[in-house]
């Protein structure tokens, strides 16, 4: 097991001065108001935070660190720091020779907990030339890329899966049937068959998919199209699509426990919104803060968590009307979270190198 150095900072007790607002008075768990329990310094700059939901959380760091972090989210204590170096052409691709660096985004864990993949924004390496970028096209002729595959029995990466260009987010259905990833230059969904280890489908999306959200019982995927204003809902029995026209610019999406209402965060305005699936209609938006990017929802889907990029806070909601529970001041430029069941606890992954904890 390899470890990397990380400087931990145990929070003070600091709720008091970044308290910004608070109107609604605490009467249940759910409403509980955050307090920050650990900060995370060191070789660090992730793009994203990830809870497996049984004791893992992961940090992907993007082409400035190259490796994922994962920590035990029960002691807080980091476990392993994995590089996302991988040879190509050991893991069944014998066109590629040489070591290949990648960028990792975004993570998902299979159901069972053994596997974390995640997406590469780009690869380094020989017959890799043209690095990606956020503003494209499928016409601008960026590399195509890799989602990798990490073992978590002895953290390290033993499968590769090419995808599009530019993949963000990627996400596994929770029958272990397929693994969907959203790749951003392309415009495109990859769906990956868990059974046949390859891409069997590509769907079109338009500008710029990002989110996934996946039913509970693995029938529909929801892919947001960032540079658009819809939701594709995908029928995974038979890939055909239809559109929920949920606003403009709309980037990280949840899906409530019973899968009848659908969350999104709505980037350009700053907020979240709620849409009523079953009467396909909004049930409400609030305005969280500048530039709202990812969002997270509680176990029993009654909280709400948002990081606001350009406002350095993140934002609890209550999730039946969105009224707001709690703004923290977090870091300059939040641009991850993820809620982890078991601790009850918040994670917050800060651009600049950090990721802050906090207990509900």
């Amino acid at each position: 097991m390899r470890k990397t150095k990380i400087t931990v900072a145990l929070a003070l007790t600091v709720l008091a001065p970044l308290l910004i607002a608070s109107p609604v008075q605490a009467t249940g768990a759910s409403e509980s108001k955050m307090r920050l329990v650990k900060t995370f310094t060191g070789s660090l700059s992730p793009k994203s935070v990830t809870a497996s939901q049984s004791g893992l959380v992961s940090a992907h760091n993007m082409m400035y660190q190259h490796s994922v972090t994962i920590f035990d989210s029960r002691s807080l204590e980091l476990i392993s720091t994995v590089k996302d170096s991988v040879s190509l052409s050991s893991l069944g691709f014998p066109g590629y020779s040489g070591t290949y660096k990648g960028a990792p985004v975004e993570g998902a864990y299979s159901p069972d907990s053994k596997y974390l993949y995640i997406t590469n924004y780009s690869m380094y390496g020989k017959g890799f030339s043209k690095e990606g970028h956020d503003v494209c096209s499928p016409a601008s002729g960026f590399d195509n890329s890799f989602v990798s595959r990490i073992n978590l029995a002895d953290y390290k990466i033993d499968a590769v899966y090419p995808v599009g260009s530019v993949p963000k987010v990627v996400s596994v259905t929770p029958d272990d049937k397929y693994i969907l990833v959203s790749n951003w230059c392309s415009y495109t969904v990859s769906v990956i068959s868990v059974e046949k280890q390859k891409v069997i489908k590509t769907l079109k999306i338009g500008r710029y998919p990002r989110g996934i959200a996946i039913s509970s019982d693995s029938r529909y995927a929801y892919v947001a199209e960032m540079g658009g204003n819809s939701i594709h809902r995908i029928d995974l029995a038979d890939f055909t699509k239809s559109l929920i026209p949920i606003g403009s610019n709309p980037r990280a999406i949840q899906l409530s426990p019973d899968d009848k209402t659908l969350y999104a965060t709505l980037n350009l305005s700053g907020k979240v919104i709620a849409w009523d699936l079953e009467q396909s209609k909004v049930i409400k938006s609030v305005k969280t803060g500048l530039a709202a990017r990812s969002l997270a929802l509680n176990a029993d889907g009654t909280a709400l968590f948002v990081v606001n990029f350009k406002s350095g806070t993140m934002t609890k909601l209550r999730a039946t009307d969105l009224s707001i529970i709690q703004n923290l001041k977090v870091c300059k430029e939040p641009i991850g979270v993820t809620y982890d069941n078991e601790t009850d606890q918040t994670w917050v992954a800060c651009y600049e190198g950090s990721i802050k904890v906090f207990q509900n």
